[in-house]
């Protein structure tokens, strides 16, 4: 249990992946919710949005939907009206808008008619559905963030996070799902690199498509016919880079790792903030791959499964994830290093630039969660 501190451990439900003819994984994640005590945080006729991953055209690891089925139909037995949901990406491409992604989602077996609750993507068709939220208080970046509009029209937040690396935040679990994973576009350019998009005015061909859609006035066209920004007048909100079709303009990627986290993990608070009843947290330690499932690809996982780990501290369970993976045995040598002992950071050694254990940290700082954790096995 990392961490210390003066109060109660936060509780990690632990399922090991166990399971038998009389108690399969449906019943067992049942044991896990229940465990929770989820229920009674449910209303009959709540709207709950379900945070997952939909998953990047061409990879395989995001946490697949007759995974997710059981938490679904223990919503519904609980008169609950579930939904499954993600935001549109920051870049361009095939989770770039809602048309497209909710396409993908079917593709990768998202079927409503299977799994007993829709697909919306929740900032709407070209990420514009959002809400402005107060972020005053809540760490050093932001007055205000801006959220996926269905999911905090929502009565109830529920997340299903896939535990795996990422080449910026080192990791990517229940803080990035909630931090990044329910903002709006806007929001993501403001976690990412702040305001304005990065212009490749070799790409450029002068189709004004960007100009008109930019409300704040910032793109304009120059004599020549290319593309130029006013970044005092540009609000971030990124409606140009879905507009482009030719990539003249990119989000810089380029940032630093400590603000990006930071940034993130405020993202994340926040939004846990918006909601009155607790907001219960699933993370699925399963086929640990080394990259983001945004990535188009899925390569070989880095240990063996694990589990599947909830909490209503997401910081605890980000912990425990951490943990347990860094604790397991080695697997994929071609992507870690070789001497790589169990115990030493696997997500580290992936990716040695980042600092995944800071946003761990700050999170604490800012009041989300607690580093110190009980790890409770469901049997």
């Amino acid at each position: 249990m990392a961490g210390s501190s003066s109060r109660e451990a936060s509780r990690v439900y632990f399922w090991d992946l166990r399971s038998s003819g009389r108690a399969p994984q449906s019943v067992r994640l049942r044991r896990l919710l229940k465990a929770s005590n989820v229920a009674a945080h449910l209303e009959t006729g709540d709207l709950v949005a379900v945070k997952v991953h939909f998953g990047e055209a061409g990879s395989t690891g995001f946490v697949q939907p007759l995974a997710i089925k059981p938490v679904v139909d223990f919503l519904r037995k609980s008169g609950a009206r579930p939904f499954l949901t993600d935001t549109n990406t920051l870049y361009a491409g095939e989770r770039g808008e809602a048309a497209s992604h909710a396409k993908l989602a079917a593709a990768h077996g998202f079927d409503p008619n299977v799994l007993g609750a829709p697909v919306i993507i929740a900032d709407g068709l070209k990420g514009g559905n959002q809400i402005s939220v107060a972020a005053s208080g809540t760490g050093r970046h932001f007055e205000h963030c801006y959220l996926a509009g269905d999911i905090l029209e929502a009565d109830l937040l529920l997340t299903v996070s896939h535990f795996k690396g990422h080449e910026l935040a080192g990791f990517g679990g229940a803080l990035k799902n909630l931090g990044m994973g329910c903002a709006s576009r806007q929001g993501k350019m403001q976690q990412h690199c702040g305001l304005g998009p990065l212009v490749v005015a070799k790409r450029c061909q002068g189709c004004g498509r960007c100009v008109e859609v930019c409300s704040s006035g910032a793109l304009t066209l120059d004599t020549s016919g290319c593309i130029s920004i006013e970044r005092d007048l540009c609000v971030g909100c990124a409606a140009c880079i879905q507009a482009c079709r030719q990539n003249a303009l990119q989000v810089d990627w380029k940032t630093d790792l400590r603000d990006f986290l930071e940034r993130m993990t405020e993202y994340a608070a926040v939004t846990v903030r918006c909601f009155s009843r607790p907001v219960l947290h699933l993370s699925f330690v399963r086929n640990v791959s080394p990259d983001c499932d945004c990535v188009g690809f899925t390569d070989a996982p880095i240990c063996p499964d694990i589990g599947v780990l909830g909490s209503y501290d997401p910081v605890a369970l980000d912990q425990a994830c951490l943990d347990l993976v860094n604790s397991a045995p080695v697997l994929n040598p071609r992507r870690l290093p070789q001497g790589l002992a169990p115990g030493e950071d696997k997500f580290k050694a992936l990716f040695p630039g980042t600092q995944g254990q800071l946003a761990l940290h700050y999170a604490e700082d800012i009041g989300l969660g607690q580093r110190r954790y009980e790890l409770v096995p469901v049997a």
